[in-house]
């Protein structure tokens, strides 16, 4: 694919973003690649990579954060961006998102360096499914090839957010039909859930396990007691922000552990602990459960297979959408 014909028309800058559009002429056809940006953008992996070891040294956490981004985003009009979005339909507003997705300002900052190396070539999408791949990696887990050529979308969609997103609060099978509404399965389910191997979550999201949980019990029967005790002093009193590991013993660390813990009945979501415990489709997700308890390497190769998966959610390719300059807005 070379433009040197073009040099006499164009900026260098120019003509690589000459050349993705001619790579998206190839994802117009339905797909997306490994190599997209190598002609036009080379340096956009060390870029993205950068900018995320950065703010994981600054906050561990971060990894988690950026990981949540990206899945949240496909969920709602596919892999496009729109999480990004600011304005008053944002998915940033939505229910599952107010209070709890962040890392935008990374996001902000990982755009601006690449808007500098190539104006107007790397979409937010992409930098989206690249930031969450480093998220992982440099949390211990595996590389994975991210696929690449996605394009934004122009507008957000916060009832979409509202109803498309999986809860911590559904049952396993609403969860399974949310996944398979965007062609992923229960393994997906289930690999995809082991992604709580790292960051935390707030008091709000798991507290009704705490007290009152049914007529017949006080505490989730599914909760480890002792587990259970250490949550009630965390989130007595408080405003429900405060944060517990989603992993507890191994809250940074991308493994296998998260597992372990549920065999252990330390799930800290009801929708976690409900994978291994809940007999609402616990014959299609124990077993599974079971088997990436006992073997690491494969659960973190399945990570990164099903996360392609998901990146591969109705994305904008061709002419569709836009590369947007700024990731919070439309251009």
């Amino acid at each position: 694919m070379a433009c040197y014909t073009c040099r006499d028309m164009m900026s260098f800058l120019g003509m690589l973003a000459v050349l993705c559009l001619l790579g998206a002429a190839v994802v117009a056809r339905g797909q997306l690649t490994d190599d997209f940006y190598d002609d036009c953008c080379p340096q956009a992996d060390d870029i993205v990579k950068a900018r995320v070891s950065a703010a994981m040294k600054a906050e561990p956490r971060m990894g988690a954060s950026l990981l949540r981004l990206h899945f949240h985003d496909c969920f709602v009009n596919g892999c496009d961006g729109s999480i990004l979005l600011d304005g008053s339909n944002s998915e940033k507003l939505a229910a599952p998102n107010m209070n709890s997705v962040r890392g935008f300002e990374v996001i902000d900052a990982i755009k601006a360096d690449l808007e500098t190396a190539c104006p107007g070539v790397v979409s937010c999408a992409d930098v989206l499914a690249l930031a969450a791949k480093y998220g992982v990696q440099l949390s211990g887990g595996l590389g994975y090839d991210v696929l690449l050529g996605r394009r934004d979308g122009l507008v957000a969609n916060q009832s979409g957010a509202n109803s498309n997103l999986p809860s911590p609060f559904d049952a396993i099978s609403v969860i399974v039909k949310k996944f398979s509404d965007v062609g992923l399965n229960t393994q997906d389910v289930v690999v995809l859930s082991g992604g709580h191997t790292i960051g935390r979550s707030r008091c709000a999201l798991f507290s009704k396990r705490l007290s009152n949980f049914s007529a017949t019990s006080s505490v989730d029967p599914t909760l480890d007691s002792s587990l259970a005790s250490s949550l009630q002093a965390l989130c007595r009193g408080g405003d429900g922000n405060q944060t517990a590991a989603l992993d507890a013993g191994s809250a940074d660390a991308f493994d296998n552990h998260y597992f372990q813990n549920l065999l252990g009945q330390k799930g800290l979501l009801s929708s976690d602990q409900g994978l291994f415990s809940s007999a609402d489709g616990v014959a299609a997700t124990k077993a599974l459960v079971q088997a990436y308890s006992a073997n690491n390497e494969r659960f973190l190769c399945d990570f990164g297979r099903s996360m392609v998966k998901m990146g591969n959610i109705s994305p904008l390719t061709g002419s569709a959408g836009q590369i947007r300059k700024n990731c919070r807005a439309v251009n």
